[in-house]
């Protein structure tokens, strides 16, 4: 399950229900609402771009930009889905996803976006506290929406869904394999350890 930046960690965590189905709670450096997430029932991605990229767009139309190739892979496979601002990837029968973004001192950008694939609707109720009472004043509330999964919407296999979506942003922007160096995910860790896995960075917002 991943929190928002600004969010509260008691209004939008069940602490009960996260024991209960021993789920892993983690804070994201982007903005936006909570994800339940489980591994194999979500498809999830991140751009890392210059800023420069979205100069002379608004902030909300940066959104649909950077995920134009998206939605053309889901009307490969027979989605006709669209933005609802400010970052939600839906389609007539729901929610399937939502992006977030942060933008960065060193004039990067990371966008990135959750997908539902599948879900387990009554785990996430017990682990999520959207819709419920609030208890702390603090950070920014996850807003309650009916979310449709891709599995429901086109038969697929999680599989095929990231094929079609990597073929297109292939054949879109010429982009080529690459793997994360052994150094990099050193790195990555040493991050975890000293910040994003912390107590700390996880209640930074009570």
């Amino acid at each position: 399950m991943v929190i928002g930046s600004f969010q509260s960690y008691r209004n939008e965590v069940d602490p009960d229900g996260v024991a209960r189905h021993g789920i892993t709670v983690v804070r994201r450096i982007s903005g936006g609402g909570a994800m339940f997430m489980e591994a194999g029932n979500c498809i999830t991605y991140s751009l890392y771009v210059p800023q420069s990229l979205v100069d002379g767009i608004s902030f909300a139309d940066s959104y649909a930009f950077l995920d134009a190739w998206v939605m053309a892979a889901l009307e490969k496979l027979g989605i006709t889905a669209f933005y609802v601002p400010l970052n939600d990837i839906a389609t007539e029968q729901g929610k399937i996803g939502g992006a977030a973004q942060k933008r960065l001192a060193n004039g990067g950008m990371l966008h990135h976006v959750t997908m539902s694939y599948d879900i387990d609707a009554d785990k996430m109720v017990e682990v999520l506290r959207i819709g419920k009472e609030k208890l702390s004043d603090k950070g920014t509330r996850s807003a309650k929406k009916r979310v449709d999964p891709l599995r429901r919407q086109t038969g697929l296999a999680r599989t095929d869904i990231i094929k079609a979506m990597q073929e297109v942003f292939t054949e879109r922007y010429g982009a080529t394999e690459s793997r994360i160096t052994d150094a990099e995910l050193a790195i990555a860790r040493e991050r975890v350890q000293s910040k994003f896995g912390t107590e700390e960075w996880l209640h930074r917002v009570p």
